[in-house]
């Protein structure tokens, strides 16, 4: 038997309006018991930061296949958001994104689904085990696909699809659609061995390493204390980004 502690703060940091939105929910779906954590990283605003932790989840565990066919529900749920979002958001003139990092909680097995550059990252016998690979601009494969759907990628002080976004897939951006998808990456893990995961917004992993993450937090039991650690760490080291960060510690009993 497992169960988790969680807690999670977020920091506005040096920004002067914060974007970051983060969700929690453990519920019952066909019998079975889901815990589900999110983190979004808006930029161009909040709006679509938030619309997601309102709606992803819901969507999620409405779908009839939700359960039998996890990872197929993710693709076809991230994808049906988006472009409900993007159909609300035809009255709108300023474009607006948002990154998408969530971790699914199914018996013994962990769904990490990620879109953006918001990460997850494991503990598994002390070591730092990454669960989401970076969405990119500069990434050979995301490269490659933005470039075959007739995008371009240009350096403007980072690489930028357009030269505009620093972020290769994400929700919204519909001026920057087919290039930016929301397609997500799905990883699974075996939960069994898996001491805590940490999910966070680029602003803690702008300043902060996989590995350093790990250690800052590998014995501090208590999961909120921990979570304020690595937020006051990466605020420490000059992380000029909104910060949200989810740990999620397992314990067996």
């Amino acid at each position: 038997m497992e169960d988790s502690a969680m807690d999670t703060p977020v920091l506005k940091g040096k920004r002067s309006s914060m974007e970051d939105f983060y969700e929690t929910r453990i519920s019952e779906v066909d019998g079975q018991m889901v815990a589900f954590f999110g983190v979004y990283d808006g930029h161009g605003g909040s709006r679509t930061a938030e619309y997601l932790r309102n709606n992803l989840f819901k969507n999620l565990s409405s779908h009839p296949e939700f359960i039998r066919d996890t990872k197929s529900a993710i693709v076809e749920v991230f994808r049906q958001t988006d472009a409900d979002y993007l159909n609300e958001e035809k009255g709108q003139e300023k474009d607006a994104g948002s990154t998408a990092s969530t971790a699914v909680l199914l018996g013994d097995r962990l769904l990490v689904a990620n879109v953006g550059d918001s990460r997850v990252v494991a503990c598994r016998a002390g070591s730092a085990l990454p669960l989401s690979i970076d969405h990119k601009p500069n990434r050979s494969d995301e490269r490659q696909r933005i470039e075959q759907a007739g995008g371009f990628i240009i350096w403007a002080g980072t690489w930028r699809v357009g030269g505009v976004l620093a972020v290769s897939r994400a929700f919204g951006d519909k001026l920057l659609k087919p290039y930016v998808v929301a397609e997500p990456e799905i990883q699974e893990e075996e939960i069994d061995g898996v001491d805590f995961i940490i999910i966070a917004s680029d602003g803690l992993w702008n300043v902060i390493s996989n590995k350093d993450a790990v250690a800052i937090v590998q014995d501090i039991t208590d999961a909120e204390a921990a979570s304020r650690k690595l937020i006051q760490e990466a605020y420490a080291r000059g992380s000029s980004d909104n910060i949200t960060c989810v740990v999620v510690r397992f314990e067996n009993s």
